[in-house]
């Protein structure tokens, strides 16, 4: 196999090396299970804190969980039905959040993806003044998904957190071969940059048309690009977005969109880049 097209990160016990392919990601808030915590920094029965369990936890990547520091993310119905997908998010107190801060333009950002990483929606329900969100939903094909709850509440702190979900029917599972260019509606969409595990590194997504590079891509999202990352095995959610911002007097509008991207472990990755053109949002992947 050419390995520079392989999109995986590797690691070794003294140094971490990309072996010729790359990934995405920086974590868009650590995740971890509910662990029954007490509140104001108080411990239980007197215990002194563990300090090296909390950070520990705090170092994973997001959507390995439902829950985290008291929030907790529930759906309405595992199991997908009529096309409409409800959930809410509870807070400390247990009841659901109504409260949101604003990041990236929305309140609340959903992805929804099969475990093998077909299927991918990025989609953004609507909140109800009782505290449940909604959005028309139809899945392509019968498996189980993952849903990722990216939020901020108001008064806490960004994450993003995780449950499954089921659609009914004969499931035929999707192996994707490594790619470094996806191809979608006439569009080719090309990465350049290596990744190191833990490190910070430049990676750069470039987008044309019929071999023609195109430079009036659209704001989606705040920015020209909008980039999700789902770790191979356990679909840990890592999450980045562009440098620079539409409008800022430096930033192009294409062809090429530029990143700050950390791969949090070594492993192999499938991306997804959301972008905007002639009024209409696309997205291309790669593994």
């Amino acid at each position: 196999m050419n390995t520079t097209a392989r999109l995986a990160v590797f690691g070794g016990a003294l140094a971490l090396l990309a072996a010729g392919g790359f990934i995405v990601g920086k974590t868009a808030g650590p995740v971890s299970a509910a662990t029954g915590e007490a509140g104001h920094g108080e411990t239980h029965e007197g215990a002194m804190p563990n300090h090296a369990e909390t950070a520990a936890a705090d170092a994973l990547p997001g959507g390995l969980a439902s829950s985290k520091d008291g929030y907790t993310f529930t759906l309405a119905d595992p199991a997908l039905q009529a096309g409409r997908f409800s959930f809410t998010i509870s807070g400390p107190d247990g009841k659901p959040v109504t409260a949101y801060d604003v990041e990236h333009e929305k309140e609340l950002h959903l992805v929804v993806v099969r475990r093998d990483t077909a299927g991918f929606r990025h989609v953004h329900p609507e909140l109800a003044p009782d505290g449940t969100w909604s959005v028309p939903l139809t899945l392509p094909a019968a498996g189980s998904y993952r849903a990722f709850a990216d939020f901020a509440p108001t008064g806490g702190k960004p994450m993003t957190l995780g449950a499954d979900l089921s659609v009914a029917g004969n499931y035929q599972p999707v192996t994707h071969l490594p790619s470094r260019t996806a191809q979608v509606d006439g569009y080719t969409v090309e990465v350049a940059g290596d990744l190191t595990a833990g490190k910070t590194s430049p990676l750069t997504l470039e987008v044309s048309r019929a071999g023609v590079p195109v430079t009036d891509l659209q704001p989606y999202l705040g920015a020209y690009g909008h980039l999700v990352a789902l770790r191979e095995g356990d679909l840990a959610y890592l999450h980045v977005h562009p440098e620079g911002e539409p409008g800022d007097g430096k930033t192009a509008a294409g062809p090429q969109i530029g990143f700050a991207a950390e791969v949090p472990s070594a492993g192999t990755y499938r991306l997804f880049l959301d972008f905007k053109h002639g009024g209409v949002v696309r997205t291309a992947e790669f593994t």
